[in-house]
């Protein structure tokens, strides 16, 4: 009797561990389910006019290869460079190799330029102006104060003939470096963001493309001078060294210099955005 009890009481327990691996999702289907639903998370930054209306676009394809792209939105030069380099985002999309350049080398980082993107051509802008032929005499024009684009402003200006730089001016030539000034302009320099602003207090404004769009400017329809479509200063995807090779990065890379992209940059910024690739 007792050997039957025995027998009993250990048929119970072996049903009743059976029962509770049986409850639930089993072990291999949560395995699964895991691997199908993982997604990795890359965050760039960026400025918003086109940089961030290109990242937009691309959301989806990246997600079909598996990264889910979060974007943070940066307003200046300076901070998306800044939070690169402290490892508070992955990549960032906002400037052309000079400015990357000089950027890394005044504030002891290491930054790595990974892909071209798109060129926004720079331009003179005027709210005053019709054409370039009705600038004044000692009239004043704004332009970036960062050094790269400062010295890119001046170079268009003297591309027009309206100055002529030092033949030894290089890339981040300042106002110190014109040599002739036949109609005594002068020069402003402000905060990339701040120049459309500046037009009601100015005769005319060199302006990246990016923040011309914001201010609702057509560079190809509204500007008096742009740079060609053969300009040096693409815009690129910038990341840490050590990053370069890293897959996310590659399938980032791959998919801005895809056909989709060009077709979209080509149909929304009607040459105003020009694909580098």
């Amino acid at each position: 009797m007792k050997k039957k009890s025995i027998l009993f009481i250990v048929g119970l327990l072996v049903i009743t561990l059976l029962a509770g691996c049986t409850q639930g999702t089993p072990a291999a289907e949560v395995e699964t389910t895991d691997v199908e639903g993982d997604v990795t998370v890359l965050t760039v930054g960026a400025t918003p006019v086109p940089h961030t209306e290109i990242l937009d676009f691309i959301k989806p394809i990246l997600l079909e290869e598996g990264i889910q792209l979060d974007i943070k939105e940066f307003t200046d030069y300076v901070t998306p460079n800044l939070a690169l380099a402290d490892g508070e985002i992955d990549a960032n999309f906002f400037q052309h190799v000079p400015y990357m350049e000089t950027f890394a080398a005044n504030n002891n980082v290491q930054l790595s330029a990974v892909a071209k993107v798109h060129v926004e051509p720079l331009g003179l802008y005027s709210r005053k102006l019709n054409a370039l032929e009705d600038l004044e005499d000692g009239a004043t024009i704004s332009i970036p104060n960062d050094p790269t684009n400062g010295g890119r402003a001046l170079l268009l200006l003297q591309y027009y003939g309206l100055i002529e730089l030092a033949e030894d001016a290089e890339l981040t030539a300042t106002e110190k470096d014109i040599a002739s000034n036949p109609k005594n302009l002068k020069f402003i320099a402000l905060e990339a963001p701040q120049l459309p602003r500046s037009l009601d207090d100015v005769a005319a404004s060199v302006i990246n493309t990016n923040y011309a769009l914001e201010a609702g400017f057509n560079p190809v329809r509204d500007s008096l001078i742009i740079e060609d479509a053969n300009s040096p200063y693409a815009n690129v995807l910038t990341v840490r060294p050590e990053d370069e090779n890293k897959e996310t990065i590659l399938i980032l890379i791959d998919v801005l210099n895809s056909p989709e992209v060009r077709e979209f940059l080509e149909t929304k910024y009607e040459g105003a955005v020009v694909p580098a690739f």
